[in-house]
Parts: C-alpha cells; structure tokens; sequence
C-alpha cells in the first residue's frame, strides 16, 4: 500500500473549502477525498494539525532568490538555489526570469531552463526570457543599453524547442509585425510589458496570439478615459492573463482592486517579481552595475527606481487576502489555478483535484508555510 493521507488540515479547491476530510495521495498524484473516518486500510497517514492545505503555488516571474540573481548564474545551480529558495515560500512551481540582457546570456538561460528540466530540478517548469526587446520609454530598472531589436535570429533563439514552458516578454509596438504570430505557433507564451504600446496596438498583438501582461500598471500605458492603453486592453480581454505585483508598493491596492472588479479573477496571476534577497541574507546587491537596496520591504535602485521585489508568493497571498478583500480559495486560485492554466499546465497541477500532480503548500493557522509537496515529496518549513 502507498496511498498517504493528509489529515488535519482545511483543504482549499478551486471552488470551496473542505473540512474534516483526508487527502489521499498516491506515487505522486492526488487520488481523491476521503472522510477522516473512514480511510484505506494500510494507508499511511499523516495529521498536518490544522491550517490550510492548498494547491502549490505558481510563481511566473522570479529573478532570483537566496542571494542568487539569475542574470548572474544563469545556469542549472543558480537555478536550483532559487527553487529551494522560495520552495520555502509554498511555491512548487516557478519559471526563473532573465532580465534583460546580452544575447549570449539570453542563450546561457535557456540552455540552464532546459538543463534543469532534464535534471528535474524540484519545481522548474521553464524560464521567463523578461526583455531585452523592451522600450526604452518604459525600461523601469532594465539597463537598456542590453536593449536590442528584434529579427530572425532574435525570434529562432527565443523560440528554440523546449520540453517545459517559456515565457517572453516584449513592447509589441517595437516587434516587426508577425513577430508575435511566429514566437505563438513556436509554443511560446508571448506577454507585453516595458511599453509604450496604445490600446490599440496592444489590441493588435492579442490578434496575433499574445497571452499575457507582465506586471500589469507597471512599465505599461495605462487607462485613461479617451487613451484606454495597454492596461484597458487587457482589463478589457477575457482569454489572456496578467501579473500582479501585490505587495502594496509596486501597484496601489485600490487600483488591483478595480481590475479585480473589472475583469474578475479569472486572469488574475500573483507573481513575486522576486529580486536576490528572497529566502536570503542580502539587504544590498548589484544589478547590473546599479547598486540596489531592500527599502520598506521592496527592492530600489538609484534614485528609487523599484527593482523588482522583496516579496514572496505566501506574503503575496496574504496581502491578496488583507488587502485586496480575497477570500483564501480565490486568493489560492490566483496563486496556483491561474498561472497553471496560462502556462496550460492545468491538467497537471495547479489545483487538488484526482489525477493531478501532488503539488502542495501546507499553511498554519497563522497562514504562514509549514510544509511544500512536489510531485508526492514532502520537504518541511518554518516561513
């Protein structure tokens, strides 16, 4: 007998919460619930104590963590130190993000995303290539002197064959037309961010198969009355998704709840944006050559530009939670449900239903991290 049962603990679906149930696990996959009372014989089980058990969470924008930034180790170690790192977070699943930079050190992030996946680093679903084909106007802390344009062998790198998902981010206004379709077909997750593009240009590349918007509000045209911009444009879609940034710093929680109320949670994915210091030890550290300090629990560079952020996806959550008014199923949907259904990872993992990868986050009663599971494997925590 191999089955598990996780007993104890709320468990959060992606439309409700159950009590005084079981989990069951088996050889990595959810089998189902089972009334505490009345288990398989032989099961092995284990009392979790109360909290929470929810779905792992999906984090699609992670520069770094535990005092690694990917830019500088974009390979399988640095990317097996950022898992661990915010694994200690709840996240089961993340998508390591280069920030602009030199096409060399672009092709460095791929190979290391493919590398880890054929190692089977814990948690590693792909890589998020975040620029450089980015607008200048809207580079926020990117230097844009890694900046480039975008041609043949700009779209052959980006969508070289990959066995997990990737990522791109680009200024659909600066791409030559066709760019979007060509990068789609590849099987490449193409969003829009760092850019100036109008409502409807932006209008124009969701045509063309954009799926998404990195960090939505920030680095982006927004919504004004006669000017609706790329922000109205994606408030307006309802096939595509978008990150939100909610750590109260980087987007104003009034306006992450208007886009809540306007486009419904449905495309709504918490992302960190996570910078070095996540799950490590540094208050200061470089990016390229810019000295960037942890300030008021985010990341600021020269003059106070954000840098990404100090936050992880359990804070996230909670924030979710305390300031945006979600109750913990949505909240969850939002960390898990959704990024799995944009990387179209959804039949695998990303909510507790039967068949589904055993990818899960353990939260006390204080909704902070207890325990992670990827895949059946179980690693304890103390957030």
């Amino acid at each position: 007998m191999t089955v598990q049962a996780l007993t104890g603990a709320r468990i959060v679906l992606a439309d409700r919460v159950v009590e005084g149930q079981a989990l069951l696990l088996d050889r990595g996959r959810i089998v189902g619930l089972a009334e505490q009372g009345t288990l398989p014989d032989g099961c092995k089980v284990k009392d979790l104590g109360g909290g929470w058990l929810l779905p792992g969470f999906i984090d699609t924008q992670v520069n770094g963590g535990g005092d690694v930034l990917f830019n500088d180790m974009p390979n399988i170690e640095g990317i097996r130190a950022i898992a661990a790192a915010h694994r200690r977070y709840g996240t089961t699943g993340i998508l390591p993000t280069l920030i602009s930079d030199y096409p060399q050190v672009v092709e460095a992030a791929i190979e290391a995303g493919e590398a880890a996946l054929e190692a089977g680093v814990p948690g590693v679903l792909g890589v998020h290539i975040e620029g450089p084909h980015l607008n200048a106007a809207k580079k926020g802390i990117h230097d844009q002197t890694r900046f480039s344009a975008i041609d043949a062998a700009v779209i052959a790198r980006l969508a070289a064959p990959t066995t997990g998902r990737r990522i791109v981010t680009i200024a659909p206004e600066l791409a030559p037309e066709g760019t979007v379709r060509a990068l789609a077909q590849a099987g490449v997750l193409v969003c829009a961010g760092h850019s100036l593009a109008d409502y409807d240009q932006t209008r124009a590349a969701l045509a063309e198969g954009l799926v998404g918007f990195t960090h939505l509000f920030n680095a982006m045209t927004q919504f004004l009355s006669r000017d609706p911009g790329m922000v109205g444009a994606a408030l307006e879609d309802r096939a595509s998704h978008f990150g939100l940034i909610v750590d109260g710093l980087h987007v104003h929680p009034a306006a992450l709840r208007v886009a809540l109320l306007a486009r419904g949670i449905d495309g709504a994915m918490l992302v960190t944006d996570a910078m070095p210091p996540v799950g490590g030890q540094m208050g200061r550290f470089s990016l390229m050559d810019q000295d960037i300090a942890v300030v008021d629990g985010t990341c600021r560079g020269p003059g106070g530009t954000l840098a990404g952020s100090a936050l992880s996806m359990s804070q996230a959550l909670r924030n979710a939670m305390d300031m945006l008014g979600c109750d913990i199923v949505a909240a969850s949907r939002m960390a898990s449900g959704n990024p799995a259904k944009f990387l179209r990872l959804d039949d695998e993992t990303g909510s507790i239903a039967p068949g589904l990868r055993a990818d899960l986050v353990h939260l006390g009663d204080d909704r902070l991290v207890r325990a992670t599971w990827i895949g059946g494997a179980r690693e304890d925590h103390r957030e």
